[in-house]
């Protein structure tokens, strides 16, 4: 039995295109952004706590490795959310507010200087990037679905 083909009761079999899946079929999992997202908040996670540096470095390997080989699959969607404007400007915002943050409680004299004061902002950033990098996709994922449908229209 030929498992590219389809057959229905009343019809012949017909051939299935393989190689015709839709953007959404691509969409990277919520837990991949999870490295992310931990990234994101390496700099209140090393400052709440430093010796912390080995596991960011292991969870950067693991982020690459499985990049590369995994989610391999999905580049063109890796690819399209890297190239759409608003991605960078989701990445240029939460450094903006990263930066932005600190300078205004240090302006304050609110400093954050407490390791729960660095936890909070770690679980925060990490969130926010998770959060922005979804909605990220699933623009991104309508985008390709409206264009893939103009050309086989």
């Amino acid at each position: 039995m030929n498992i590219l083909t389809r057959k229905t009761e009343d019809a012949p079999a017909e051939a299935i295109d393989a190689g015709a899946t839709a953007p959404a079929d691509h969409r990277l999992p919520i837990w991949f952004f999870g490295f992310e997202g931990v990234l994101a908040a390496a700099f209140d996670i090393l400052k709440a706590f430093p010796s912390a540096w080995p596991v960011l470095l292991v969870l950067l390997a693991v982020n690459i490795t499985v990049s590369l080989t995994v989610m391999r699959s999905r580049i063109r969607l890796a690819k399209a959310l890297w190239r759409g404007k608003d991605t960078r400007k989701v990445a240029f915002a939460l450094i903006a507010l990263r930066v932005g943050s600190h300078f205004a409680l240090n302006a304050l004299g609110l400093a954050v200087t407490s390791a729960l004061g660095h936890v909070l902002f770690a679980v925060v950033m990490s969130a926010m990037t998770i959060g922005m990098l979804a909605y990220s996709q699933e623009t991104a994922i309508r985008t390709l679905t409206r264009s893939a449908a103009r050309a086989r229209a």
